[in-house]
């Protein structure tokens, strides 16, 4: 074999050829049906999202909640103790860390930070009784937005994760989404059909949530420079701007996890970490410590009461929890297949329990402060008059806020918008690089490691999807269409969840109940004893 073939062989020889053909060919033909009828397009995707609320939101609501309870009971329970194989953990704790904050949420973090707060601000959440751009309003706005980034959020892909590294490490289960079905149908039928339908739809899941945001951040770039400068980009332009996203990620990818998505991710978190305190710093520091310290009570205190807030009062299909909570619910549900594959790929020699806190505690606890001084202080400003940020925001859409924001803080805006701008793409670049690599490990059978060629067809797809619908004008269908795989990963997770507790319970031993328990009709070989049946043992002597 010649050396110029060497790659193209390689990558030839890995892949599993029916995930990888139905997984390009529903993407492709989504896009290309799309392309030709928009409007049709949107009305048909768009009519699938609106029986999912209107049937299941209720259905969202618990099992993302009970995501959070198990995952609580695994880290202060004695589950936590077992490990997902038995080496040693490949990065240190900071490191693992940051690549599963940067894999999940944190592009969306840093870019509705500024945001989110403004809207609930605009127009409080039916949940609370209070009026709108007020005083009264400031604390709630930000509760909110606590709420719907923190804990509850990244439980599923921390379940997930969970899932496929123990059956991968411990079981022997393929390095595939499919291997959470290993309780069921054990870890020698993974690659059967059904398996490979679930890999299937984590296939186009990816690549449609990971394509949407890419349009997403896209747009966010965009949408500064004619802010900012008056700079208009056409089609070709933004093209320009999709094409040079991919090529830092591509190279990021190439590089592998421990040069390029490790370093980065790194990078990351300390250039959040910064971006967050010096805003604290040169904000109103004390209104934004009052205001948080309240908005993390309330928080606290209503956690329950919001996580099963259904708006059941209302009847029409859009309502506010469908529009807000039950979409962050079902976004990140569709991103599970490949956050979860991300994190069992890094979590190797992890305990349980490292894993469950990373995922939903470490997590929480860099998401909390940031909405709270980057929210608080957006809305703080506002409501002061210090900045005007709902205009804008009505003028130029979301995606202006953090611009605002940061531009009107005294001394360093114009370097917070710079860094601003640099976080959100190298948080994205991070997501696609995990994004990109669990695909390309789903459609080689499972290689921890797959090809060059193979992770560079994946990110180059990825971006055509996204500049295609973005001149078209397609990315809420796309959206709509990630929307629409999370609802089946909802199911996918619960199983996940029951199917862990059922091997926790084989490779640790029960916990209620001994092992001989039955829990209905008479236990075989029992006798009616009457009175003496409830006392204790006696000794022989």
């Amino acid at each position: 074999m010649s050396t110029s073939e060497g790659p193209v062989a390689e990558f030839l020889d890995e892949i599993e050829p029916t995930i990888f053909a139905f997984g390009a060919a529903i993407t492709i033909l989504f896009v290309v049906a799309f392309s030709l009828r928009p409007d049709a397009a949107l009305e048909f995707v768009n009519g699938i999202r609106l029986w999912i609320l209107s049937t299941f939101n209720w259905f969202f609501l618990l099992a993302m909640l009970s995501f959070v309870l198990f995952l609580g009971f695994v880290i202060f329970g004695p589950w936590g103790r077992l490990k997902l194989g038995d080496e040693s953990p490949e990065y240190s704790y900071f490191s693992y860390f940051a690549m599963m904050y940067s894999a999940g949420l944190a592009a969306g973090i840093v870019f509705w930070g500024p945001a989110e707060a403004m809207f609930h601000y605009s127009t409080v959440p039916p949940f609370f009784n209070a009026e709108a751009q007020t005083a009264a309003a400031m604390p709630l706005a930000v509760q909110y937005s606590i709420f719907h980034w923190a804990v509850i959020q990244w439980s599923c892909f921390t379940v997930m994760g969970l899932g496929i590294g123990y059956y991968v490490y411990n079981y022997g289960a393929p390095l595939r989404v499919s291997a959470v079905l290993t309780p069921i149908i054990g870890a020698d039928n993974v690659d059967g059909m059904l398996g490979k339908s679930v890999d299937i739809l984590a296939v186009f899941a990816t690549l449609g949530g990971v394509a949407t945001s890419l349009g997403f951040i896209g747009s966010q770039f965009i949408t500064g420079l004619d802010f900012q400068w008056g700079i208009q980009l056409g089609d070709i332009g933004t093209v320009l701007v999709i094409t040079g996203m991919v090529v830092i990620f591509t190279t990021s990818l190439v590089l592998g996890v421990d040069r390029g998505i490790r370093r980065l991710s790194n990078f990351n978190m300390v250039l959040f970490l910064l971006l967050m305190v010096v805003t604290l710093v040169f904000g109103p520091t004390l209104r934004i410590l009052e205001l948080g310290t309240q908005a993390i009570g309330g928080y606290l205190g209503n956690f329950f009461e919001m996580s099963l807030y259904a708006q059941a009062g209302a009847t029409t299909t859009d309502k506010w929890v469908n529009i807000w909570t039950i979409f962050y619910w079902l976004w990140p549900l569709a991103w599970s297949p490949f956050a979860g594959l991300f994190i069992a790929r890094i979590s190797r020699g992890r305990s349980v329990r490292e894993v469950a806190f990373a995922g939903i505690g470490a997590t929480s606890l860099a998401t909390i402060p940031w909405f709270a001084i980057v929210g608080g202080a957006g809305v703080l400003m506002q409501n002061s008059g210090t900045a005007s940020i709902l205009g804008p925001i009505s003028e130029y859409g979301t995606a202006v806020s953090g611009y605002v924001l940061f531009g009107n803080l005294p001394v360093v805006g114009p370097l917070l918008l710079f860094a601003f701008l640099v976080l959100v793409t190298t948080f994205f670049v991070t997501s696609a690089d995990s994004s990109t690599l669990a695909v390309a490990m789903m459609t080689s059978g499972g290689k921890e490691e797959p090809s060059a060629v193979n992770r560079i067809f994946w990110a180059v797809l990825q971006g055509a999807v996204a500049s295609i619908l973005m001149v078209v004008g397609g990315v809420q269908a796309l959206q709509y269409a990630a929307i629409i795989t999370g609802a089946p990963f909802a199911f996918i997770c619960v199983m996940t969840m029951l199917g862990l507790i059922r091997s926790f319970q084989d490779d640790y031993g029960t916990l209620l109940l001994q092992d001989r328990t039955q829990l209905w009709g008479r236990p075989s070989g029992s006798k009616q004893t009457g009175k003496a049946s409830n006392a204790a043992p006696q000794d022989d002597d």
